[in-house]
């Protein structure tokens, strides 16, 4: 039976973009079909923010879409500062760069951060808030995500200890049996064989690509942190809904293409410092779940393997692999890490 047209849960899909507007248009294709799918029981109403892109996907939006609410930035305020000056619009009490007079807006029932590199199957958003509504315990889900060629891509993981820095850090290749080491919850991920059935499990969080969240939950533990400019908010996000006893699911049967890391391929040497900034910052922050001799710890193996890359780095440009500008740009890159 259909819900009464003003019983439907209500549903804000946010976009924060930045230089990507065929995939954005995609994207917002792919949104409007999933919210006509699903019209008689769920409202959805879609979001972008732009961050000074100057490709012209701010003009695209507001000529293709004009069912969206765009935000055209004039600086680039990051993944969280964008999706906060939304979430302030929509009615949230959190920090943004731009203050909101939000005062008789009602917040949505609930909210999906969604990138602009992904592609929703016309389902996934019903299936993503009907699960919600199913479990009363949920504070955030998120997709089974896939790349575009089909293939499987992990949407959710386990909080990263040692071992993940580690395979992370150190280029470790053509030793028997890393692949499975890799896909291991060793190296943070939730085995296939949970991804391959219909039912939700638990999760430590949920990739930010596409993240949804009940609105009481956001209301309850705030907005992202804006110290991250971007990467490992969603980790915050979902640990700090968990400390105030939110669970986070992976739902397999909503599916997601993710053109996987778009916008920062655009900048790779300013998004690897970027990266570990952010999870520098984490550690740092969740004191109680990480203590100081962890940090200790994680800052040693990250400088012993930056060492071992910027001594690669210099040899590549000594063989002619690599040009001087590139060599200077990625030798910077490991320095400013170090330094952090």
């Amino acid at each position: 039976m259909n819900a009464p047209m003003e019983a439907r849960p209500r549903l804000a899909v946010i976009i924060v973009s930045y230089n990507t507007r065929e995939l954005l248009r995609a994207c917002l294709t792919s949104v409007e079909a999933a919210a006509a799918y699903g019209a008689d029981r769920l409202k959805v109403t879609i979001h972008v923010a732009d961050n000074a892109s100057r490709d012209g996907s701010a003009a695209m939006v507001a000529s293709g879409f004009p069912g969206v609410r765009l935000i055209a930035l004039d600086e680039n305020i990051g993944f969280t500062g964008g999706n906060n000056l939304v979430l302030t619009e929509l009615g949230f009490a959190v920090h943004s760069h731009v203050e909101q007079d939000a005062h008789g807006v009602e917040p949505p029932d609930y909210v999906l951060l969604l990138n602009p590199d992904t592609e929703v199957e016309p389902n996934s958003l019903l299936r993503l808030v009907s699960f919600m509504m199913s479990e009363s315990e949920a504070g955030a889900c998120g997709p089974q995500l896939r790349y575009g060629n089909g293939d499987f891509q992990h949407g959710a993981f386990i909080f990263p200890g040692l071992a993940q820095i580690f395979l992370d850090i150190f280029p470790v290749t053509g030793i028997p049996g890393m692949h499975r080491l890799r896909e291991s919850r060793i190296n943070g991920r939730y085995p296939r064989a949970l991804w391959d059935g219909d039912a939700p499990f638990f999760v430590d969080f949920v990739l930010g690509a596409a993240l949804c969240l009940r609105g009481t939950t956001i209301a309850q533990i705030g907005g992202l942190d804006e110290g991250y400019f971007m990467y490992c908010e969603e980790m915050d996000w979902c640990l700090r809904a968990q400390e105030t006893g939110w669970s986070v699911y992976a739902v397999p049967d909503a599916r997601v293409i993710h053109h996987e890391g778009q916008s920062s391929k655009q900048t790779p040497w300013p998004s690897f410092v970027r990266l570990w900034r952010s999870r520098l910052r984490f550690y740092g922050k969740f004191i109680d779940r990480y203590p100081l001799w962890y940090l200790w710890l994680v800052r040693g193996v990250l400088r012993t393997g930056l060492a071992l890359r910027s001594r690669a780095a210099r040899r590549a440009f000594a063989q002619g692999r690599l040009t001087g500008r590139a060599a200077g740009d990625e030798l910077a890159a490991y320095q400013t890490v170090k330094n952090l």
